[in-house]
């Protein structure tokens, strides 16, 4: 039952990665249209920069974690998480594949969750840092009534007030959980300490987390410059940051759909033409998210048939 359950498990990406490529059969055609029409450098150097946010994963993830890892098979890992990150939830399906394999690496349960919580608040502040950086260097480039209405300023607030005090009253009334969490942020704590008491440990982190975002906005100012969007780069890297930082709270599976939303609406406040920000989204999505699916649906197959993870 073991040995079958794993077979099912070796087909079931392929079989998610079809669902989703026919369900948004549509997006891919028009995709790949676009594509056609690109000045072909730059889509490579945007192929390039989508292969180093891989490496950058592996540096960040390495550097989350004391024990050392497996350096080839760490970046296969990186390489398969993309592709679940796609067919589940933001963040679910790579921080799943990540979780099994630092446990099979032999990395106790509490530690690789630790590791995996480190690994996501360094992504995030790595993020936040590069967007606020680039907004003090360039506060005009984005027009932020455009990105984000008045209107939608309160909802938004008060949706997230109400995720704390929810979250504040399950702690306060349930005995069980406020001792689960607060021994996942001892162990959480701890291994923070050891990780940033280690330079090269700290530098893989940080260096990792800073090079991730930094190396996905130069792969869509790159597609910008193939399909010709009057914005110049930085100011579309700016408008990348700022979309995924707003998406992020949105689970829909790797952001499909959202993700589109929201930087076709960053390009157009960043001063792009809704025509070209839709046809340069389009072409960026294929080469970051389409193109990778498969193979990396067949490398996460081939990683749970090899019990790497």
């Amino acid at each position: 039952m073991h040995v079958r359950a794993r077979q099912i498990l070796c087909l079931l990406p392929l079989l998610l990665v079809t669902v989703v490529a026919v369900r948004h059969r549509s997006v891919l055609a028009e995709g790949f249209g676009h594509l056609r029409h690109a000045e072909w450098p730059w889509l490579a150097v945007a192929a390039g920069t989508t292969c180093l946010t891989w490496v950058a994963a592996s540096f960040t993830r390495q550097g989350a974690v004391v024990q050392r890892l497996p350096g080839r098979r760490l970046l296969a890992t990186q390489f398969a998480a993309g592709a679940a990150n796609h067919l589940l939830p933001t963040g679910l399906g790579a921080s799943a594949v990540n979780l099994r394999f630092m446990t099979v690496c032999g990395v106790p349960l509490a530690r690789s969750s630790a590791a995996l919580a480190l690994y996501l608040l360094a992504e995030s502040v790595g993020r936040l840092t590069l967007l606020a950086a680039l907004f003090v260097a360039f506060p005009d480039a984005l027009h932020l009534g455009a990105l984000l209405p008045d209107a939608a300023v309160g909802p938004l607030l008060l949706g997230l007030g109400a995720v704390v005090v929810v979250a504040v009253g399950v702690l306060a009334g349930v005995r069980r959980v406020r001792t689960a969490v607060g021994s996942f942020l001892r162990t959480a704590l701890c291994e923070a300490r050891s990780v940033h008491s280690r330079p090269s440990r700290a530098l893989a982190l940080w260096g990792g987390a800073l090079a991730f975002p930094a190396l996905q906005a130069a792969g869509l100012a790159a597609v910008g410059q193939a399909l010709g969007l009057s914005v110049p780069p930085v100011h579309m890297a700016l408008a990348y940051l700022a979309a995924t930082c707003a998406v992020a709270l949105v689970p829909t599976p790797g952001g499909v759909g959202s993700v589109e939303a929201a930087l076709v609406v960053a390009l157009v406040a960043a001063g792009g033409p809704a025509a070209v920000a839709t046809a340069v989204v389009l072409a960026y999505r294929i080469i970051t998210v389409w193109v990778p699916l498969v193979p990396g649906a067949l490398t996460l197959g081939a990683l749970v048939r090899l019990k790497v993870i």
